[in-house]
């Protein structure tokens, strides 16, 4: 293994330990440690209007593969389908899911499934849909979901392309509230135009905690925050030690 790669374990299994610690040391600070993002208000208060109104929740998991640098976006995604299928359980329409690649669409239809079993709602697996394999084939079906099946919020989390400009005007002309994020900065500077309330930069990473996914996503904010300080704090040094002339 090279240098490179060893200061890369060190720095995962860093980050990992400070997770578990925070995790166990943090239960009672809950959400009182998250500032207010107005996407995730407006969510939560979407959420509930959709289970009184009969309407569909849809979130779409964009096209990343699983084993790649986009993966984490797609698993936050997840995070995100499972919290908000235990939320609208006793909805008259279950969410559906949709995505652009395979194993995308099968962790969908298994999030669904394991709602199920931990909750007893009957939630159909087949909910979760890939809905094309290209991206403006994966947008058109979107587009059908959102016009077609009575949707009242659109939540997109995953890794796009150019092609989101057609699901948030498909959002837009549906009246229904578009919540996105992405990893992608062609999608982001588009969503920032054209989605109702997009999520800039890490707080699409936050979904988790903001949705109340349980403890250990707050507790990864935390390790964030405090890596942000080292980070800096190291950088300085840096700087004052090359001034002094040590370095």
């Amino acid at each position: 293994m090279t240098l490179a790669g060893i200061i890369g374990l060190i720095f995962v299994l860093f980050f990992a330990g400070l997770i578990i610690v925070f995790t166990f040391t943090s239960r009672k600070l809950q959400k009182s440690y998250l500032r207010e993002i107005p996407a995730f208000m407006k969510l939560r208060n979407a959420v509930g209007l959709v289970v009184e109104a009969g309407t569909r929740l849809h979130l779409s998991l964009g096209r990343g593969e699983i084993i790649g640098p986009e993966s984490s976006v797609g698993l936050v995604g997840l995070s995100a389908l499972a919290r908000i299928g235990h939320t609208t359980a006793n909805s008259d329409r279950s969410p559906v899911a949709t995505s652009g690649t395979g194993p995308l669409g099968i962790l969908s239809q298994d999030t669904f499934g394991s709602i199920s079993r931990s909750i007893g709602a009957e939630f159909d697996p087949l909910n979760g849909r890939v809905s094309g394999l290209t991206p403006f084939s994966y947008a058109a079906g979107v587009l059908s979901v959102i016009n077609d099946e009575n949707v009242g919020v659109n939540i997109l989390i995953g890794n796009f392309g150019s092609e989101v400009a057609l699901i948030t005007e498909a959002g837009e002309r549906a009246n229904s509230l578009t919540v996105a994020g992405t990893d992608n900065i062609t999608a982001q500077a588009i969503l920032y135009a054209s989605a109702q309330e997009p999520l800039i930069g890490e707080e699409t990473y936050a979904s988790g905690a903001y949705l109340g996914a349980g403890s250990s996503h707050i507790a990864s904010l935390r390790a964030q925050d405090l890596l942000r300080w080292v980070l800096i704090s190291i950088i300085l040094i840096g700087a004052i030690l090359k001034l002094a002339g040590v370095l």
